[in-house]
């Protein structure tokens, strides 16, 4: 979109329901009005629904379901997270471009696209990137050991789910990197890091969520355990607002971890937690653990007590519930 035409778009969002006129949006862009006329053909072209009267001007009555970089920046309350916004309309994934400019990118860079070919879940599993959803990845470079890196997961959990409930959408999160709505999931964490001599240079914070999403583009046997924001709440929903907390809530979990006790953090996620309490069993490379999940250790393990009340700590793996 050009730079005339976002104006425009800008200029009616900021009426807030009240007409334009099409000399007036002219003057404010240097341009005639018949140049203003073509431009706003264009946008009902690309799904912007405008009204237009000859005595009144013009009036933005919706917008398409597009994550715009431009408005996105409008809206955020950050400092950090956020300060660069790469968008693209299609990528093979978020985390692989996230990682070929993350040693030069500043940290808080997001990578968003309205579509992914090739995302990916954890261990090494497809992530079903349909049309509507929040496909992006966030690039951080926190000063912390390599074994801690698993932290930033639960710290990124905690943030969708508070992004999650300030919609009224009662989410919690499941151990160690999804978060459900009802026992479905609607968002699921990769973390990626690299690192040198146990020290890490950068984190690479994957994060999908089905925020518009039609549970039917999925296939049968991912949407029988999934839902959507427009799903849970019988509407679309703003994107680009949504987008726009959830760097926020991530900025501050952010903070929170550069500066307070991580214990601080463990009782706000179990707070959170879908998992606490239920009994699991968790698959690892090299074992499988059965049992009650009882607690998160400070490195961000699991906590299980098996049938022999045997203590494990599981730093990562599949984990499902048992009845």
């Amino acid at each position: 979109m050009n730079d005339n035409k976002k104006e425009i778009i800008r200029l009616l969002r900021g009426s807030e329901g009240n007409p334009v006129s099409g000399q007036e949006i002219g003057e404010k862009l240097g341009i005639t009005r018949a140049m203003v006329w073509k431009y706003i053909r264009g946008l009902r072209r690309e799904g912007y629904d405008i009204r237009s009267s000859p005595k009144t001007g013009y009036i933005l009555d919706a917008c398409p379901d597009i994550i715009d970089p431009v408005e996105l920046k409008g809206l955020l309350k950050t400092s950090l997270v956020g300060s660069e916004i790469n968008y693209y309309s299609v990528l093979e994934s978020t985390n692989n471009t996230a990682r070929e400019i993350a040693q030069k990118a500043p940290e808080g860079t997001v990578i968003i696209a309205e579509k992914q070919n090739k995302g990916r879940g954890r261990l090494g599993t497809e992530w079903q990137s349909a049309s509507g959803g929040i496909w992006m990845s966030l690039i951080l470079k926190p000063s912390i050991p390599l074994e801690n890196v698993s932290r930033v997961t639960l710290v990124a959990g905690i943030a969708v789910t508070n992004a999650l409930r300030n919609m009224d959408i009662d989410a919690h999160i499941k151990w160690p990197n999804d978060v459900l709505i009802r026992g479905k999931k609607i968002c699921g964490i990769l973390t990626e890091v690299s690192a040198e001599v146990q020290k890490v240079d950068h984190v690479i914070l994957g994060i999908g969520i089905n925020a518009n999403v039609k549970l039917s583009d999925l296939s049968e046997d991912i949407r029988r355990n999934s839902t959507s924001i427009s799903n849970e709440m019988g509407k679309v929903i703003d994107r680009n607002r949504f987008v726009a907390s959830l760097l926020y809530e991530l900025e501050q979990q952010y903070i929170i971890f550069k500066t307070k006790k991580f214990i601080d953090i463990v009782d706000e996620w179990i707070n959170l937690s879908d998992t606490i309490g239920r009994n699991v069993r968790v698959t690892t490379p090299n074992r499988i653990i059965e049992g009650k999940a009882v607690g998160i250790t400070e490195k961000g393990a699991l906590v299980i007590l098996d049938g022999n009340h045997e203590r494990h700590e599981i730093i990562a793996g599949n984990c499902r519930y048992i009845n």
